[in-house]
Parts: structure tokens; sequence; C-alpha cells
């Protein structure tokens, strides 16, 4: 028995042999027992078969949203900042000099933005495709078809969000009028960020 999502509501349960009677698109959301969420018809082998779909060139997943990946940065940083502050704080217990107190300060605040970035060039390139941010929000780095990137292409996302940034942030700002929800370091890098459950 199938569930399907038709104007944003839910209707059936239908059997196969009713759902021919209806006119499915490949990216109708459809849902059957034993499934966690809804998929996209064109993900169900039995209704490619049903509707002569073409196989998808990879497996769908879902766009993480901005809000989703503004969260899992500002995780990050919280995180590589409170280690920062126990540092900053180790050092003030070691130096007692208000010159050398002021220098910690600065040389730390200098290295959070860059202990960001070669973090997420090393994690969005690991097995997890993602910092512990975007491990948390259940999102991850990929590329466009859906697998792991390379050191080389990860290095190449995360320098390019300089661009995304300099544009008065209109890089991340164009993720709400993409389809696939990229920002311009993602289309410079041909990644996608996507989320695995729809939400």
């Amino acid at each position: 028995m199938y569930t399907i999502v038709v104007n944003g509501k839910p209707q059936g349960p239908y059997t196969l042999e009713e759902l021919k009677q209806l006119k499915l698109s490949p990216g109708t959301f459809v849902r059957k027992p034993g499934m966690d969420d809804y998929k996209e018809a064109h993900e169900l082998v039995e209704l490619r078969t049903l509707f002569g779909f073409a196989f998808p060139k990879f497996t769908p997943q879902y766009f993480a949203s901005f809000d989703q990946r503004l969260m899992a940065w500002a995780i990050d940083y919280f995180l590589i900042t409170v280690i920062y502050a126990v540092l900053v704080f180790a050092g003030f217990l070691l130096f007692e000099s208000q010159k050398e107190r002021i220098m910690i300060l600065i040389i730390g605040g200098a290295l959070i933005p860059l202990t960001k970035f070669v973090y997420s060039v090393f994690a969005d390139a690991s097995k997890t495709q993602g910092t512990i941010g975007k491990k948390l929000m259940d999102i991850k780095v990929t590329d466009s078809h859906a697998a792991r990137i390379s050191i080389g292409v990860s290095l190449l996302r995360n320098a390019s969000k300089i661009l995304s940034s300099l544009s008065l942030c209109l890089g991340y700002i164009y993720s709400f009028i993409d389809k696939k929800r990229r920002c311009f370091h993602d289309i410079i890098a041909e990644t996608l960020v996507i989320k695995d459950r729809l939400v």
C-alpha cells in the first residue's frame, strides 16, 4: 500500500493497481510501510518499472536549507571558540605580563577563522562528509552525484566562501532562489549540501 502527496497533502493508501490509474510524476512523494519518510517516485524500483521512470543519475537526496547550514556553522564556531577560550585562560595562567596576555588574545582571535577553515577543508572531505556542526544537523557535503568530495574540491569550496561573503553575502542569499539550495561556493566547486530526510 502506498501513500502519495498531492498538493502538499497525503492521499491513500493505494495499491499498485490503483496507482496505475493516477498520474504520478517522477518527483511525486511516495511512502509505503517500512519507510521512515517519503521518497520521490523514481527512487522506488517498482514504480520506475510501473511508470517507466528513468533511473536517477544518483540517489536523490534533499537539499539542506539555509538555516540548517547556518546553524551548523554556528555550532562549529562555538566549539572552536570554546577551545580557544580554554587555551587563552591557560595562557593567562602561564604569563603574567599584560603585553603577553594581549598578544595571546590577538593571535588566538586571528586563529579562530583559520582553524575553522582548515577544519572544514578536512572534515568536509572526510568519511563523515562534514564538520561536527553539519553532523549534528544531519547534513553533509557531496559532489553532484551525492558522493564524497576530495581534499582538493573541499579546499576550493571553502576558499570560495570568501567570494560568497565579499559580494555583500549575495553568494549565500542566492541559495534561497537556487533549486538545489547552492551558494556561490557550491557552484564554483560543483558541490551540494544535502540532508538524508525530508523535514
